[in-house]
């Protein structure tokens, strides 16, 4: 692991922006508003040849009933456990206020190295307004602009200079999105997985805002997993934050390798669940179905069977998709998820080696072949898989025109009935034979 650092303060300071800035990405969403952010955002932070981890937080705020205020104060005494140095902003365009010296105190008291960071300070005038922070007893404090970068390649040398060296390896692992409508459980399945409260909850449809990633490793498995906003019917969004998030959201379903899509076992499979598995199987991403809040079902009405026949006569024609159905509130099969997901990626990761491709299947083709088109005999007499980080195969033949969609699909049906493709979309190309 790389050394951690944290990002607090109260709302509106600019901490996100700030993250970005350090980062060099738009992971963290920014707007005026205040308390955008709720849930620890992490990212990787690179500067001359050295990296660290930088925890983005929610706005502190102390004795507070507010069900997103109280959730965020745990996300960021949890940031603040894991970190090995704090970054405190505060904001010279407000001054000095109470809630500054109210965080700057339960900083005291956690025991962790503190760095003071003057916000906003873009000009002579407000370096010399920042000398009030003198007062929250932290010592020197360092002047930047984190929406323009002024000054923060400074602090990033003071920065450096705290944090004792450690090796940061990059793995290269699997990346597992968990997707779905608002309020179908997504963040309640991080949190069961992981067995803490990694992001905020509450019965609140659109509280997870951005993408958060973790990594697992746990019970032998090894991999990235991806909480994401809840993904509404466009004429449904009417918020520029939420337009953040549901562009968050798909930007995480065209960067992972498989989509846990949950769906709200009480609702049905609805048309909004049909059009987020259609995004997935567009961006040719391995999918697992997972049916939440089963246990609230009733059974005389809904059996496993007969639930898993309407929804596979939805996704016709690609239907070959591991259906799971679960309470992540009971944590009932919640790891055999991770198990599905996992075989769904090895299955879109494996490499059918061309004698096992013609063996298996062209005697198939043989037996039928492609109908005849103008009195034209077509004939294919070759199959090969193309590199690519998904399944693509393609099919050399005289007359690769002549071939329609229903033998197209003969054939994939074929290639899932011998090779194990449950979950992935997969191409199939026809090609003229030199």
């Amino acid at each position: 692991m790389s050394s951690i650092v944290a990002i607090v303060g109260r709302p509106n300071v600019g901490k996100s922006t700030l993250f970005n800035r350090l980062t060099e990405s738009r992971k963290a969403i920014v707007d005026a508003e205040a308390g955008v952010t709720r849930d620890r955002h992490y990212g990787k932070v690179e500067w001359n040849g050295q990296s660290f981890t930088l925890i983005d937080t929610g706005g502190y705020v102390l004795n507070s009933d507010d069900v997103f205020e109280s959730g965020i104060r745990s996300q960021v005494q949890a940031a603040l456990d894991e970190a090995d140095l704090i970054l405190f902003v505060v904001d010279v365009i407000d001054g000095l206020t109470g809630f500054d010296k109210e965080v700057a105190e339960y900083l005291r008291r956690s025991k962790k190295e503190v760095m003071l960071v003057a916000n906003k300070v873009d000009n002579n005038k407000r370096i010399q307004d920042a000398a009030e922070f003198y007062a929250l007893g932290l010592g020197d404090y360092h002047c930047v602009s984190s929406i323009n970068g002024s000054g923060t390649g400074d602090l990033l040398d003071a920065l450096l200079k705290k944090l004792k060296p450690k090796e940061y390896v990059e793995a290269e692992l699997p990346k597992l999105a968990i997707v779905g409508q608002p309020n179908v459980g997504k963040s309640s399945l991080l949190n069961a997985l992981l067995g803490e409260d990694r992001t905020l909850v509450t019965p609140i449809a659109g509280t997870t805002r951005d993408t958060i990633h973790t990594r697992y490793n746990s019970f032998g498995f090894d991999f990235y997993l991806i909480d994401t906003a809840g993904l509404r019917r466009k004429n449904k969004v009417n918020e520029d934050l939420e337009f953040y998030s549901v562009m968050r959201t798909i930007r995480a379903i065209e960067d992972c390798d498989v989509c846990i899509l949950m769906i709200d076992a009480t609702n049905g499979f609805t048309a909004q669940d049909l059009n987020i598995f259609h995004l997935a199987e567009r961006n040719h991403k391995g999918v697992v179905l997972l049916i939440n809040k089963w246990d609230l079902v009733e059974k005389d009405t809904h059996s496993v069977k007969k639930f898993s026949d309407e929804i596979k006569a939805k996704l016709e024609p690609f239907s070959d998709v591991p259906i799971l159905f679960t309470s992540v509130v009971q944590k009932q099969r919640i790891h055999k998820a991770l198990e599905l997901a996992i075989e769904v990626y090895k299955n879109r990761a494996q490499k059918i080696p061309t004698s096992k491709l013609n063996n298996i299947i062209l005697p198939f083709i043989e037996k039928n072949m492609p109908p005849a088109t103008k009195g034209k005999v077509i004939s294919i007499k070759y199959i090969t898989q193309i590199q690519g980080y998904y399944p693509q195969f393609a099919f050399f033949c005289n007359l690769p025109q002549y071939i329609k969609e229903p033998y197209k699909r003969y054939l994939e049906n074929r290639l899932r009935e011998h090779f194990n493709l449950s979950g992935v979309p997969i191409e199939i190309y026809f090609r003229k034979k030199s």
